[in-house]
């Protein structure tokens, strides 16, 4: 499926082929951090399916494991766009926030579910609203 996306600024910006079975919901500790959010979700997509328009700016996370995530933001605005290898990036893990077509790519699986915030299940339950509070 070909997909794309920028950041919010518009300064950073991707075209890829991607395949929509490979969106994960992360619930981590970790992906709730730097998103902000109760869950991170993303699309794997190898390397050579990638183009991207401008310069993201990296910082490497080390997990508990050891392994490393260079995590790719925009420099203006600090968009969070795509997780990868620190060197020889094989797959990029784009950040479904900043693709058009993210209504199109439900998650598959989700991840770490023991550090998911409770609550989530309740949601559907609560007041919605369309727009903005009024």
């Amino acid at each position: 499926m070909p997909i794309t996306g920028q950041c919010h600024c518009g300064q950073f910006s991707f075209r890829a082929l991607a395949d929509p079975e490979r969106v994960v919901a992360c619930h981590c500790s970790d992906c709730q951090k730097f998103s902000g959010a109760p869950f991170r979700t993303v699309i794997a997509v190898p390397a050579e399916n990638v183009k991207f328009t401008g310069r993201a700016k990296h910082y490497v996370k080390v997990a508990d494991s050891g392994n490393r995530r260079a995590q790719g933001f925009c420099a203006n605005c600090g968009t969070q766009l795509y997780a990868c290898e620190p060197e020889n990036a094989t797959v990029f893990n784009l950040r479904l926030g900043c693709i058009n077509e993210r209504a199109q790519l439900p998650p598959k699986v989700q991840i770490w579910t023991c550090s998911a915030m409770p609550w989530l299940q309740e949601l559907p339950a609560v007041p919605a609203h369309e727009k903005g509070l009024k």
